[in-house]
């Protein structure tokens, strides 16, 4: 089918998309005005009237935390009774306190509880960056609303003159700028009658309303569970006046992001483009198909249409036999169901790129993204000023902990949900990284929440309840319709897995191989069939505490320990024998096969172990490296949240491949690689001289050669990017020459910027350049 929309069409599909609330406060669906009636400077009126119920409450709003909110008969509803649930808007936030501005919104209280929280309207909501999708994480502001009966403007309140329980309440917040100071003036009315119940004003600093705004339920009680609060739902919420910068670009949905990549199947398949496009959770009655089309000849052509996974809401899109020798423009339309029967469609758009052959190929690699220095601009600009060919992340997109308010981990639904918000932070800081790019993004053991993860073949854990925070013993504590969900996510856009055959326990299996700018990349999962640590009678973070940094334990491995497994290493041999379509090959995991790390989490603990590592087990990683070795491959990886440049030796040292650890984006729990500190022994340190570097046993017995570390400050800035610098957070870059048959290694530091040429913008010891056959041993670099 072939399908163009217009200019024409596409003002007309605007106007559909443009609606006008009552300002009344009875609960009547959002009706369509004309498109003369409607300028880009028109207040914000939400439009929850006509959208059908759901959890996603629509692209101009965040909230905080998802799963606790929903769509219900046109209002916005929290469904929990704990504190700081919010809703915040995206696409206004008040940046000129000299000016005046209005709010309005409908609040209802659903469910009474004497531990009342209120609910209101919050301004003033800001952070050290001053930056608006950061500061949908801050839980304070000036807080104006309703609680206990009385109308209150921060610390400021005063009586209803009746008493409201579960009556909706419209409340009209006017401010007007007071020479440095803001006078704010809010009424409260009975949303059935119109009768004012309350009126209070407050003058107030200007800079304290400046920032993201946002509609708050219990704004007096903490975020932590169980404080039994009221609930609270919100509707007709109205923003207009000159202090809000107005952005509609900022709206984030309902199509969220996409990921891509391009591969030589080097078959009848000939180069496959596969795509995924990702919304929020929809509801039943929403439209649950995205179309994918691509301009050809100037026309835009329908590639056809998928169905959005329901449990990970992404659309799939397999395209065979594709032009890999031109860019090609793409967008992916959504059209939104209203509750009135019209449809707004959503467009988001990128290029998919030819196939870079003739040239060097330039992958950025990425790793490890703890929310604290959310939305990691320094590193997401910087990789977007180089504009990489393809673009690597190796893990742990989120942490348990993204974004507040705790895990869900049953029933699966409010999970999911969980999980789901939390890996939207990663879209909504990376998706200009990924749009035009092909990206590859492997889940870790923080994508499926587990501290820790040695996957044991897929094998459920067999006792939860003694490892609650899933980062001591082996399995998944997940159950496997939610693991799936994860793989989803992050790899459906992948090329096909070598064998989609699940593990007994029904988890799916992704590794696969790709073929991209003449360079051949193996993608493994080299946790998910790792032996677990209770196997060999160890303790993790306690095993090894006072030992010698020196003696190698011969006790610390398992009888028949287990790493990449069976099937992976199979395919790892077969891939290292086919050089059909490439000159160059890399190894993509998770994270290192050595054990560089002496210290964590501070540079005066001496930790010997770190089984996450995946040098551990030792003879199963030796199994790996050997037959990695066959394909002069470098591996790329990182979670350890410590860069690392190293060389693996088998039978004797650097005999074998060369790794490359990155950066992590942002380093959360911190790790050094300090052996000069304990005195462990070293031979050959490299020709450059740095400390810490050279030939090593590490704690499992592996044979090593550090090249360079990253090696980390304390954090203790309190501006987020500041902290991840000192924490050693950046990322890296590699460039595939295949001609030279080289690699030339970058480790870019995190607050840099990638234009100005400066000696501090790299870590000490890169960048480096590595031929091909010294990822078997035949070395150059000294």
């Amino acid at each position: 089918m072939t399908r163009e929309i217009s200019r024409r069409s596409a003002l007309k599909f605007a106007a559909a998309g443009m609606v006008a609330t009552s300002i009344g406060c009875k609960n009547t669906p959002d009706t369509l005005t004309s498109p003369s009636s409607e300028k880009l400077s028109t207040p914000m009126r939400d439009k929850w009237g006509n959208t059908h119920d759901r959890t996603w409450l629509g692209g101009e709003y965040w909230a905080n935390p998802m799963e606790d909110w929903c769509i219900v008969n046109g209002w916005a509803e929290c469904k929990s009774t704990d504190g700081n649930r919010s809703i915040h808007s995206l696409t206004h936030r008040l940046i000129d306190a000299k000016k005046a501005f209005n709010v309005s919104v409908n609040v209802e209280k659903t469910v009474e509880n004497k531990n009342d929280g209120g609910a209101g309207i919050r301004l003033g909501i800001n952070n050290e960056i001053n930056e608006y999708r950061s500061s949908c994480f801050v839980q304070r502001g000036l807080d104006v609303g309703i609680i206990d009966n009385h109308l209150v403007i921060a610390n400021k309140k005063t009586p209803f003159n009746l008493v409201v329980n579960k009556q909706a309440v419209r409340l009209d917040l006017s401010a007007q700028p007071q020479y440095g100071a803001v006078l704010l003036t809010v009424k409260a009315s009975l949303c059935e009658t119109g009768q004012l119940i309350g009126q209070l004003t407050h003058l107030v600093p200007a800079n304290e309303v400046v920032g993201n705004l946002a509609v708050v339920s219990n704004f007096k009680l903490k975020s932590k569970a169980g404080q039994q609060g009221g609930r609270y739902r919100f509707s007709h919420w109205l923003l207009s006046g000159d202090a809000f910068e107005v952005s509609p670009e900022r709206k984030f949905g309902p199509i969220l992001w996409t990921m891509y990549s391009l591969s030589d199947s080097r078959g009848p398949d000939g180069f496959v483009m596969k795509l995924s496009a990702y919304t929020g959770p929809m509801g039943k009655h929403d439209n649950q198909h995205i179309e994918l089309q691509v301009k050809r000849s100037g026309r835009w052509v329908s590639l056809g249409t998928q169905p959005l996974d329901t449990d990970a809401w992404v659309a799939n899109f397999r395209v065979t036999n594709w032009n890999e020798k031109s860019e090609q423009a793409f967008r992916v339309i959504y059209n939104e169901k209203r509750r009135d029967g019209s449809e707004v469609p959503d467009i988001y758009s990128g290029l998919i790129k030819a196939n870079p052959v003739g040239r060097p190929l330039r992958m950025a690699a990425l790793t490890c993204q703890n929310d604290y220095s959310f939305p990691y601009a320094p590193v997401a600009e910087n990789v977007k000023k180089l504009n990489p060919d393809l673009v690597f992340f190796s893990g742990d997109q989120i942490y348990e902990s993204h974004g507040g308010f705790g895990i869900i981990r049953e029933p699966f639904e409010p999970a999911i949900h969980n999980y789901l918000r939390k890996f939207y932070q990663f879209g909504w800081a990376f998706r200009d990284v990924m749009r035009d790019q092909p990206t590859i993004c492997l889940p870790d053991d923080h994508d499926v929440f587990q501290g820790n993860l040695w996957g044991e073949g897929g094998l459920p854990k067999k006792h939860p309840e003694l490892d609650p925070t899933a980062s001591f013993l082996g399995g998944y504590i997940e159950p496997v319709r939610f693991v799936n969900a994860v793989h989803r996510t992050c790899v459906s856009h992948h090329p096909d897995p070598y064998d989609p055959t699940s593990n007994p326990s029904g988890i799916s299996c992704y590794y696969s191989d790709m073929v991209y700018g003449d360079v051949g990349f193996a993608i493994l999962a080299d946790r998910q069939w790792k032996s677990g640590p209770e196997q060999a009678g160890v303790v993790v973070g306690e095993t090894g505490v006072g030992e010698d940094p020196n003696f190698i334990n011969p006790e610390i491995n398992p009888k028949n320990p287990v790493l990449l497994g069976q099937r992976q290493e199979a395919f790892l041999a077969q891939w290292g024998n086919d050089w059909r379509g490439h000159k160059l090959k890399a190894v993509l995991s998770q994270t290192v096969f050595a054990g560089i790390s002496t210290h964590q989490p501070s540079p005066e603990r001496y930790l010997k172990y770190d089984f996450d590592s995946s040098g551990w087990p030792g003879p199963a990683r030796d199994q790996a490296v050997s037959i990695m070795r066959k394909s002069k491959a470098l591996h790329i990886c990182g979670d350890t949240h410590l860069a690392s440049l190293a060389q693996y030796g088998v039978e004797k040292q650097r005999d074998s491949n060369w790794s490359f650890c990155t950066p992590a984006i942002s380093a959360g729990w911190p790790r050094w690689w300090l052996p000069d500190q304990v005195a462990m022994p070293h031979k050959n340190r490299p020709q450059h001289g740095l400390a810490q570097t050279g030939e090593f046993i590490d704690a499992f017995g592996n044979k090593v050669y550090v090249y360079a570390v990253g090696v980390p400050e304390v954090g203790q800035s309190k501006n987020r990017y500041v902290k991840a610098h000192e924490k050693g957070s950046g990322f890296g870059f590699i460039t595939f020459d295949t001609d030279k048959l080289t690699y030339t290694l970058d480790a870019y530091r995190y607050l840099i910027d990638i234009n100005i040429d400066s000696p501090v913008n790299q870590f000490d010891g890169w960048p480096v350049t590595i031929h091909q056959e010294e990822n078997i041993g035949v070395n150059r670099l000294g």
